[in-house]
């Protein structure tokens, strides 16, 4: 019903924010990225998802539209209400979560609070396929997508992981490396890379 609003905000909290339009403010409910960039007594537009349901009309309003795009894809999966897309999207912001989902990573989403290792793998298994729809998709996702490709940088990337590294930052390493390498090479490089975050 309403794709954004356009006003001052009024209040804030750790859960939500009241934006005054016109006249009237709208509380809203966001994720923590979202407030962040938010400040009492500035302008700011803000891009909304009206959700209706027996006895409640809530809003979700975020800073960007590709949070939005992405909470109305987390909220499509069976399972998942607007409660665990703000978490997910207050851990991993899109870019992030993209990466996540592309590299299969569903161990980084259960840091998000009230999302378990079930729910989780079934985010990664439902969205996979949709990752390169969303605006907000990086260059990492293609590249963590072509890991998938090479039987040594898959590997390499199993390696590094049980060495205690995320999928996601263990396919980002591995993907701009040499397909030519040795596994062992590959490890060697990307471990480099990795120290250096």
């Amino acid at each position: 019903m309403f794709y954004s609003l356009t006003g001052k905000i009024v209040k804030k909290t750790l859960y939500g924010f009241a934006i005054e339009c016109s006249g009237v403010a709208f509380w809203c409910q966001s994720t923590e990225i979202t407030l962040q960039t938010l400040e009492i007594g500035r302008d700011a537009t803000v891009y909304t998802y009206m959700n209706v349901r027996e006895g409640a009309i809530d809003l979700f309003a975020f800073s960007s539209e590709e949070e939005l795009e992405w909470f109305r894809m987390l909220t499509s999966v069976s399972g998942v209400g607007p409660k665990n897309g703000l978490s997910i999207l207050s851990v991993l912001p899109p870019d992030k979560l993209a990466l996540s989902i592309s590299a299969g990573d569903h161990r980084a989403i259960t840091r998000a609070n009230g999302v378990g290792a079930k729910l989780a793998q079934r985010l990664v298994n439902e969205l996979r396929d949709k990752v390169g729809t969303v605006a907000a998709v990086s260059e990492d996702v293609s590249a963590v997508e072509s890991v998938s490709g090479s039987s040594n940088k898959s590997e390499a990337v199993a390696a590094l992981t049980m060495l205690g590294y995320t999928r996601t930052d263990a396919s980002v390493a591995v993907s701009k490396l040499d397909a030519s390498l040795s596994v062992e090479d590959m490890i060697k490089l990307a471990l480099k890379a990795l120290t250096k975050l």
